[in-house]
């Protein structure tokens, strides 16, 4: 095993995407594991969709450069946010119609302007993603991207617990809750946009929700969430590359989605809070944890 990982590195591309994917795994597993207590899990594929027509935009514009990729996406990303919040708060429509009816919006006219550009895309990199040819500006991108989400959750912990927990309660106690909302969804936006240069549109939130849900197997309090998570993720990157390195006709980007989903099936079967904790103790709710974690941030 020593010497395969020693082989592994003596390759600059491996070291590279190993080095990538470590810092997106930090990076997505605190946004993952939120979206799905929150249960926001689809409205991370309907986010990566969104940003659809921005990169597409950026692509046919000024070609497969960072910056305008990540502008690009950045602009539709928060433009479908914005608009989705909009909506739902000046509308009958909720939140999860709202974002769908835009998503799909965006989708189309991302590829009504590619069709209509004539341009000839690499359809394999933008689906699964190009993470053994990640190249420096990719790599500062991502390492950017980690920094401000992990420098943010420093302060945005603990009102998405408490909003998490007891939304009525946050917004009676908040001016303006919906920062707290607008500020999440710019970070599942960033991650998206980081994950989308290593893993690909269809990849991108299999790395950011199948880690969170398994560690839901195991944990019943969200700090323990957020590192199991992060853990799972990394596993995940890390036995997925190496798989890919064994088996070159193996794209990198699904292995990582399939490690990941091998962990989420195990924690499944065998998580204390999955069907094997169902057998042994049939009475236990997986909403009393979030109950006890509420009234330990009331006695705060």
């Amino acid at each position: 095993m020593f010497e395969l990982f020693h082989e592994m590195w003596g390759f600059a591309f491996m070291r590279r995407a190993f080095v990538a994917t470590t810092v997106l795994s930090a990076s997505v597993a605190p946004v993952g594991a939120f979206l799905v207590l929150r249960r926001l899990s689809l409205a991370g594929e309907a986010m990566a969709h969104a940003i659809t027509p921005g990169i597409v935009i950026g692509f046919v514009t000024a070609g497969l450069s960072v910056m305008s990729l990540l502008i690009g996406g950045l602009i539709a990303g928060v433009g479908v946010a914005v608009l989705t919040a909009l909506l739902a708060r000046r509308t009958i429509l909720r939140s999860d119609a709202s974002l769908a009816s835009l998503y799909l919006i965006a989708l189309a006219v991302g590829i009504f302007i590619l069709s209509a550009a004539g341009s000839a895309v690499p359809l394999k990199s933008f689906l699964f993603g190009s993470i053994l040819g990640i190249d420096d500006a990719s790599m500062l991108l991502v390492g950017g991207v980690a920094t401000v989400t992990l420098v943010s959750f420093a302060f945005l912990l603990r009102p998405l617990i408490v909003s998490t927990c007891d939304p009525v309660f946050f917004e009676t106690q908040t001016k303006r809750p919906w920062l707290i909302e607008q500020g999440f969804m710019l970070l599942l936006v960033l991650n998206l946009l980081a994950a989308f240069k290593t893993l690909g549109t269809l990849m991108a939130v299999g790395l950011m929700i199948l880690p969170a849900t398994a560690a839901r197997y195991w944990a019943s309090t969200i700090t323990a969430q957020l590192f199991l998570g992060s853990m799972f993720a990394l596993s995940s990157c890390w036995i997925g590359l190496t798989l890919s390195y064994l088996f070159p006709e193996t794209p990198s980007g699904p292995a990582i989605v399939l490690v990941a989903g091998a962990f989420f099936l195990v924690s499944a079967i065998f998580g204390p809070l999955g069907f094997g904790g169902r057998l042994r103790k049939p009475s236990v709710s997986n909403d009393i944890p979030v109950a006890q974690i509420h009234q330990e941030e009331r006695a705060k």
